[in-house]
């Protein structure tokens, strides 16, 4: 008994989730644990994925929009891209 939680167990929200990733330098970005192919026009370009229960949906900046199938069941934990690293080089 002293090991239950308290209250029902927390539901996900059934609404999309709004997040953000950054491409890598080949055009893929990772979200709930699902790589996506964007292409590499796409490289280090700021994206907008709406998570849903059964799609993502990649806002692209220049080309519109893409809907692509969700294939885990893993919660978002990450909301914002990661952002480039500034190195200053000293000479």
């Amino acid at each position: 008994m002293g090991n239950d939680p308290p209250g029902p167990v927390p539901r996900p929200s059934s609404e999309p989730v709004r997040v953000q990733r950054r491409a890598s330098n080949t055009g893929i970005v990772m979200v709930v644990g699902q790589k996506i192919a964007l292409g590499r026009i796409h490289a280090h370009q700021t994206v907008t994925i709406h998570v849903a229960e059964d799609t993502l949906t990649i806002e692209l900046p220049d080309s519109g929009t893409r809907t692509v199938r969700r294939t885990t069941t893993t919660p978002v934990r990450n909301l914002k891209a990661n952002r480039p690293r500034k190195v200053d080089h000293v000479l």
